[in-house]
C-alpha cells in the first residue's frame, strides 16, 4: 500500500511538472496585454473584440492566454496517464481532461481521467496476438480500450458525481475568500504548505490548489500561495543583510544575496541550501514565515482582478498592491529576523573543526 501511494504522488507530481509552463504561460499572456491596456486606461480589453487598432491586437493576444489557462485539466490528465501507461496512453489522457472541463468535473475529474487511461493503457501491455495482428494493437485496441474506459467512466460513470463535487468545492471556496475570517485560515494553510518542502509535494500542491481555481476565475489563493514562495528565500537573503557577515560562511553568505534574485521571481528552491543544514530547526521557521506572509496579505484585503503574475512582478497584477507587499515583507522580516537566532549558518568553519584528515590518523600495530 506505501508503496502504491509513493507511485501515484510521483505519476501526480510528473503531471503537475507539465501543467506549470501551461499555467505560468497562459497566465502571463494574459496579465501582460491587460496591463497594458490599464497604463492607458483601458481595464476591459473586451470592449475590443469587434474593434480593430492596437487594443484589438492586446485583446487578441490576451484571448491566446486564456486558451493557456483553459488547456489545465487537458494537460496535467494527458501526461497523469504518461506517466502511468506511457505513450499510449497520452491520447485518452488528453480527451479525458477535455472532458473534465467539458462536464464541470474540475482537476478531479481529470487526475480520474489520467488514472483510468494511464492503467488500462498499461494492462494493454498484457495483450498478446498473433504476428499478423500485432501492428493493430498499439494502433486500434489501445486507443479503443483507453478512451473507451475514460468515455464509459468519467463520461457516464462519474459525470454527475464528479460535477456536482466540483461546483461544491469550488463554491465553497469562494465563500471561504469572500469571508475575511475564513479567507484568513485558507491563507494559513496554504502559506504553510509552501514552508513545507520547498518545491517538493507538499510545496507543488499548495501552489496546485491556488493555480488550478485560475479556470474558476477565484485568483485569491494563488496570491497567498504568490505571497508565500517569495518570502521564504527573501527572508534568507535580508538575513545577510540584518546580521553580521561572521554569522554567515563563504558559501551560505552568497547563496543569502542570490535568493534576493531567486525570492523576486518566486523561487522557493533558493532557501533549500539554509534548510539542509538543520530542517528540524528551520521547518517551522519557514512554515510560519510563508504563513505569516499570506495571512498579512489577505488581512489587508490584497486581491486581483486577473490572473496574478508570481514573485515580486506580481505587485503590478495585484488590486491592492499594498497588501501584497506588506505580505510579502512580513514573512521574509520573520524569516530573516528568527532563521538565524536558532541555527548558525557559519557551517564551513564549524565542520572544519571537527574534520578529521586521513592523514590525522594514526594506527599503532604491535
Amino acid at each position: 500500500m506505501k508503496k502504491l501511494l509513493s507511485d501515484w504522488k510521483g505519476y501526480l507530481m510528473s503531471g503537475i511538472s507539465y501543467m506549470i509552463p501551461t499555467v505560468i504561460g497562459g497566465a502571463m499572456i494574459v496579465g501582460i496585454p491587460q496591463l497594458i491596456g490599464m497604463v492607458f486606461g483601458v481595464n476591459d480589453l473586451t470592449k475590443y473584440k469587434s474593434a480593430e487598432g492596437f487594443f484589438h491586437i492586446l485583446y487578441q493576444i490576451n484571448q491566446v492566454g486564456w486558451i493557456g489557462i483553459g488547456l489545465v485539466n487537458l494537460v496535467i490528465a494527458g501526461y497523469v496517464a504518461y506517466a502511468i501507461g506511457d505513450k499510449p496512453a497520452l491520447g485518452a489522457g488528453f480527451i479525458g481532461g477535455q472532458l473534465a472541463s467539458n462536464i464541470n468535473a474540475g482537476f478531479l475529474g481529470a487526475l480520474v481521467a489520467g488514472f483510468v487511461a494511464g492503467y488500462v493503457a498499461r494492462y494493454c501491455r498484457r495483450i498478446k496476438v498473433g504476428e499478423a495482428w500485432k501492428s493493430a494493437v498499439p494502433l486500434l485496441i489501445v486507443p479503443l480500450l483507453t478512451t473507451g474506459a475514460v468515455a464509459l467512466v468519467e463520461g457516464v460513470i462519474l459525470a454527475g458525481p464528479l460535477s456536482w463535487l466540483n461546483t461544491t468545492l469550488v463554491a465553497w471556496v469562494k465563500a471561504m475568500i469572500n469571508n475575511h475570517t475564513n479567507g484568513a485560515i485558507v491563507a494559513l494553510v496554504l502559506g504553510g504548505m509552501i514552508g513545507t518542502d520547498l518545491g517538493g509535494p507538499i510545496n507543488k500542491a499548495a501552489w496546485m490548489v491556488g493555480n488550478i481555481l485560475f479556470i474558476e476565475g477565484i485568483y485569491g489563493p494563488a496570491l497567498m500561495t504568490n505571497i508565500a514562495i517569495c518570502c521564504i528565500p527573501l527572508g534568507y537573503a535580508i538575513a545577510t543583510f540584518i546580521y553580521p557577515r561572521k554569522r554567515f560562511s563563504d558559501e551560505m553568505f552568497m547563496a543569502g544575496r542570490n535568493n534576493l534574485i531567486m525570492g523576486s521571481f518566486g523561487i522557493t528552491e533558493g532557501a533549500i541550501p539554509f534548510f539542509l543544514i538543520s530542517p528540524l530547526k528551520l521547518l517551522p521557521v519557514n512554515m510560519i514565515g510563508g504563513a505569516l506572509g499570506a495571512v498579512t496579505g489577505e488581512l489587508l484585503g490584497m486581491k486581483s482582478h486577473i490572473p496574478p503574475l508570481g514573485g515580486l512582478p506580481g505587485i503590478i497584477t495585484a488590486d491592492n498592491k499594498f497588501a501584497y507587499i506588506a505580505g510579502i515583507a512580513a514573512g521574509a522580516l520573520f524569516i530573516g529576523l528568527v532563521a538565524p537566532l536558532v541555527v548558525n549558518f557559519n557551517v564551513s568553519s564549524d565542520e572544519e573543526e571537527n574534520d578529521v584528515s586521513e592523514d590525522d590518523i594514526k594506527i599503532d600495530i604491535e
